[in-house]
């Protein structure tokens, strides 16, 4: 028994996207390994030398992931925005329960300074990419 489907006409699919998708994956990716690094020397003070690059080059990529977002013409912005903010919720809720481990763990100074802004990438970066994922093939506005 087969069931025939009428093939996808969708044109969203046959388009060419920026990768941004990879872009933020490949931020996500850059603050976990510094968070892993970080989250090994907590309670003490991690090396720096490694974690202030991995935070850098992750700002970069979710940097350069936003602008090439921003500057897509045949998007659903709608899906997108729709997609974006429940996601960032339940991500703005993870990072704050992993920054609140780290605060009771005894975090200070910089160490916390940078556990906090590797989760603002981490926040940000799942949702685009989850965002970013549903939109591309979403019909358009």
């Amino acid at each position: 028994m087969s069931i025939d489907s009428p093939p996808v006409t969708s044109n969203s699919v046959d388009r060419p996207y920026p990768p941004v998708a990879w872009l933020s994956t490949g931020a996500l990716c850059l603050v976990i390994i510094g968070g892993i690094l970080l989250a090994s020397y907590a309670p003490r003070v991690a090396p720096k030398a490694v974690t202030f690059p991995l935070l850098g080059v992750a700002a970069a990529l979710l940097l350069t992931s936003v602008i090439q977002l921003a500057r897509l013409r045949e998007f659903s912005r709608s899906t997108f925005a729709n997609v974006f903010k429940w996601a960032l919720l339940a991500y703005v809720i993870t990072s704050g329960m992993i920054e609140f481990a780290f605060v009771r763990d005894h975090t200070r100074g910089s160490s916390l300074v940078l556990v906090t802004l590797m989760l603002v990438i981490f926040a940000i970066s799942v949702p685009i990419t989850i965002a970013f994922t549903v939109a591309r093939y979403a019909e358009l506005d």
